[in-house]
């Protein structure tokens, strides 16, 4: 590895070419490659950071969830990742008040705060990836919150750290003096900027005015207004100063309540002109959220999978949508709320008043079209393009006006098909671009649209940047909407907090005219999924291997980078990225398909791995050995399972060195690596002949190989006492020995294997449940995951096909008919990938709840990245991805550990020193008589 390493005076930081361009890859349409990445573990390893860089005048600039859109997170100097090492999360006073690091995500807070029913205030689109971090340095808000439940409102404290190297805690009594004592230049500058812009009767207007919106360019000199300590004004300047004046280490936010009751309902309008008419009494009537979408946003919206009916009956002409969510502390409430917005539009939509929904997949539809039109968009942008999200606010009174004109200039520019969508309330919209930066008359093009975009906007009175943040691509306008002496304040500011210029320069305020079209990203084209990937980083807090090697989004940019290198002929690049990219990418990628979920164009980077697995598996004598084993699965699976049980017999520390050695000769990702806390093996499968059977028991191969948890029976004796004490009968099909759901040939790219164990199991399962008339019920969520996924593949011939997990299966069939007798005092539950993605989870929790009457589900999930045998063949990676959640169920006992999968069971045991065994086992012994 090669990694500069450091004494006492110097960070460890890392030069390593595939952790640069790994980490210079954010949200943003920009792209700049750090000259090196530091990851320090707390604020006295940033102070010691900023030494560093003053020594070497080495900029710094700081990234954590990297969502941000408008390049506040690029540099080519020195990257400082805060995600990582900082991701405390503390609920204070009942969840009135939080305080919490920078790296843990929004969606992760708001998690911890939901037991006592409050939240964040800032509700950022991003929540499930953007991080704290990011929310103070832009001074987030979002759909719901507006200007007065926004970062800068709602935050109480911070700790943060000033380039000289000084720790401010705005928490403490005497924080002010304190200030004053250790940096006393920048307080009274402080103090003196505070004067100056109050005694200027034309600064105080231009503040009220552009803060009265939502409004993210430049400092927020606000401070200079609202606050009389120099301390508090600094703490809320570092709201929204996106990293340009200090870095903030811990904020404690007060939080808001979770109303209980809630309806959604879309209204369509003639057209934006109605729209935006009724807004003024629509947002007299209270409610949390009104979205604006345009016409074009109304065709895309037309075309995403299973459109609301009231969309896809519409023939969309000039019309316009809102859509109208309300909140209620009580159904009453509520109920007043809906009837007077439903008389309000009522005489203004074509189609009568919207139905305004309190069911939850209703108000969940509703919202897939709104957050679906990043998706439709983005998503179908051609390969080499990149996609730019951009939002500006202006005065309620002006958004048709502006509307209607940026709707010209989009024509005029030869910009097809751009959404215009947002928070109508707040005057605040957001449009969409696809643009090539790769070529210099699209350069053009997209610098004479930005002139005339900055004057329409500012000609009404708005703000160039109403949520994203300044960055690098407003920053040659702060002076344009500020005026040159609130520019001016600005300047001396930044000089007063970072006289070095150390923090991010370039960011936020620029001199430079042009500095905007510097650095920008170009696409090449790689590959279905890397070609989709806008880099939005969404998928990266589910990702198991983000602590250890890269996330999805880092999986996809290197191939971008390594594919760049070939074009351009650098082949020493592109050998050194190939050759750390194998372990890195490749090889500790769990292939888990929880990306899938968060991702916003729908990319499995399992799929990717999968494929570049096959690609490099294709031919080999593993590959030959892999497709023996799918022909003879019996006999291999109970010589496994043979074989743990004889390796239980010897000393544990003798096994694992031998294994280790055979792993020295054969490789890491050939041999497994026993470990003392593995199983013994488990029973051998045996087919059960059932006349009047209801459905088709496929016990999971697993179960044969690594044995049940000690005092345990295993998943599969369980199903099936579950199922005779109900009274249901179950059987199992012939050759069941030699049946396996393809998942150990799939997830190592042996696709011969893989077609042969296809086409012994699918014939052999639509015969034993006659042609489909019978559910097959698997055991292990994993397996039954990939029987729906060898299924899916296989096409028509195997449709009637239908698949149930041994959770689902045992709550529709089986809870019922059971007398819980002997319930367990609590219950550690730790769901899994698959189960999550086959959408069993609730049925799980309710198995759950019926044994326990304490069910603690970890706030701190991942998936246990075992992943089949991953997590022996690559220990480390299940060591990572379980860290967090173990730490967190570790806090106390619980009497049982329970998940829905057996090699799940096996990684939670190994980290948290406790044995996970099925939920259903749980039930089993709970029910019995």
């Amino acid at each position: 590895m090669a990694a500069r390493t450091s004494g006492a005076a110097e960070p460890l930081t890392t030069v390593r070419l595939i952790d640069r361009v790994a980490a210079a890859h954010d949200a943003s349409h920009y792209l700049r490659v750090p000259e090196a990445v530091a990851r320090p573990k707390d604020a006295a390893g940033v102070s010691q950071l900023f030494r560093y860089g003053r020594e070497r005048r080495l900029p710094l600039t700081f990234r954590s969830g990297g969502t941000s859109l408008s390049g506040q997170g690029v540099t080519g100097g020195l990257l400082v990742d805060t995600r990582r090492h900082f991701r405390r999360v503390t609920v204070l006073d009942d969840g009135r008040r939080v305080r919490t690091q920078p790296g843990a995500t929004v969606r992760q807070v708001n998690a911890h705060l939901a037991r006592h029913r409050r939240k964040l205030g800032p509700d950022p689109a991003s929540e499930i990836a953007c991080t704290i971090g990011g929310v103070v340095a832009n001074n987030s808000s979002g759909m719901a919150c507006g200007t007065e439940r926004n970062t800068y409102r709602t935050l109480e404290s911070a700790v943060f750290v000033l380039p000289s190297g000084t720790i401010v805690d705005t928490g403490c009594e005497d924080a002010d003096a304190r200030l004053r004592a250790d940096e006393p230049v920048l307080w009274q500058g402080l103090a003196g900027l505070r004067d100056r812009v109050r005694g200027d009767a034309e600064s105080v207007a231009t503040v009220r005015r552009l803060f009265a919106m939502k409004n993210t360019m430049g400092y927020g000199v606000n401070a200079l207004l609202d606050f009389d300590r120099p301390v508090d004004i600094l703490a809320h300047l570092m709201v929204g100063s996106e990293g340009t004046l200090g870095f903030v280490a811990e904020a404690t936010f007060r939080t808001v309540e979770i109303l209980p009751y809630a309806a959604t309902g879309l209204a369509v309008l003639p057209d934006l002109r109605a729209a935006t008419a009724v807004l003024p009494d629509l947002v007299a009537l209270g409610p949390a959220t009104v979205e604006l979408m345009d016409a074009t946003s109304l065709r895309v919206a037309r075309a995403l999978d299973d459109p609301p009916a009231v969309l896809a009956a519409l023939d969309v002409r000039e019309h316009a949508a809102l859509l109208i969510e309300f909140h209620g502390a009580d159904q009453e409430a509520l109920d007043a709320r809906v009837a007077a917005c439903e008389k309000l539009l009522g005489p203004l939509c074509p189609d009568g008043p919207p139905v305004l929904s309190a069911d939850p997949a209703t108000r969940a539809g509703l919202w897939h079209v709104r957050k679906g039109l990043y998706t439709a968009v983005a998503g179908a942008r051609p390969s080499g393009t990149t996609a730019l999200l951009e939002d500006v606010a202006v005065p309620v009174p002006a958004l048709l006006e502006t509307c209607e004109e940026l709707t010209a200039l989009f024509e005029r520019h030869g910009y097809q098909d751009t959404v215009i969508f947002g928070h109508a309330k707040d005057g605040n919209i957001h449009f969409m671009l696809n643009e090539r930066f790769d070529d210099p008359a699209c350069l053009d093009r997209y610098r004479a649209f930005t002139e005339d975009m900055v004057e329409l906007v500012l000609r009404h009175g708005g703000t160039l940047k109403a949520e994203h943040g300044t960055g690098r691509i407003m920053a040659p306008f702060v002076r344009h909407q500020y005026g040159a002496e609130l520019h001016g304040v600005m300047r001396e500011i930044k000089r007063l907090c970072d006289p070095h210029g150390l923090l991010n320069p370039g960011v936020l305020l620029s001199d430079d005219p042009d500095s905007y079209l510097a650095d920008l990203k170009t696409t090449p084209a790689v590959e279905q999924e890397v070609d989709r990937c806008v880099e939005c980083g969404y998928c990266e807090p589910a990702c198991p291997s983000k602590d250890l090697t890269l996330t999805p989004r880092q999986r996809i940019v290197v191939r971008r980078e390594m594919r760049g290198a070939q074009e351009a002929g650098d082949t020493g690049r592109l050998a050194e990225l190939a050759a750390d990219y194998a372990y890195e990418g490749v090889d500790t990628c769990a292939v888990d398909g929880m990306c899938q979920p968060a991702c916003p164009v729908g990319i499995n980077t399992g799929d990717l791995v999968r494929r570049l697995r096959a690609q490099n598996a294709a031919g080999t004598a593993e590959q030959a050995v892999w497709t023996a084993l799918s022909k003879h699965w019996d006999p291999v699976t109970r010589g496994a399972g043979a074989a743990l049980t004889a390796a239980r017999l010897l000393p544990a520390p003798l096994t694992t060195a031998v294994t280790r050695a055979g792993r020295a000769l054969a490789g890491a990702d050939t041999l497994p690596l026993y470990g003392a806390g593995l199983p013994r093996g488990g029973a051998t499968r045996r087919p059960v002949a059932v006349p009047d059977a209801v459905a088709v028991h496929f016990p999971a191969c697993i179960g044969t190989m690594f044995g049940p948890a000690p005092g345990g029976e295993g998943a599969s004796h369980a199903l099936r006492a579950l199922c005779d004490r109900a009274g249901v009968r179950l059987s199992v099909p012939e050759g069941i020995g030699g049946l396996c759901c393809g998942t150990p040939w799939k997830s190592k790219g042996h696709t011969p294997g893989y077609e042969h164990m296809a086409g012994v199991v699918l014939p052999a399962l639509l015969a034993a449940s006659d042609g489909g008339r019978l559910p097959v019920v698997c055991d292990a969520a994993s397996c039954t995951e990939g029987l729906e996924t060898m299924r899916a593949q296989a096409g028509e011939e195997f449709a009637a096909l239908r698949f149930a997990d041994a959770v689902a299966f045992a709550h529709e069939h089986l809870l019922d008919r059971l007398t819980v007798r002997h319930p367990v005092d609590s219950v550690a539950l730790h769901l899994t990938c698959s189960s999550t993605r086959l959408g069993v989870n609730d049925r799980a929790r309710a198995i759950a709840r019926a044994v326990s009457p304490q069910v603690h589900e970890p706030v701190d999930w991942s998936c246990c990245a075992f992943a089949g045998d991953r997590g022996l063949l690559r220990p480390e990676l299940t060591a990572s991805a379980t860290k967090a959640e173990s730490a967190e169920v570790n806090k106390r006992n619980y009497a049982a550990y329970a998940s829905v999968n057996r090699t799940c069971e096996l990684g939670m045991t190994r980290a948290t020193g406790h044995e996970y065994r099925h939920v259903l086992e749980l039930l089993e012994e709970a029910t019995r008589p």
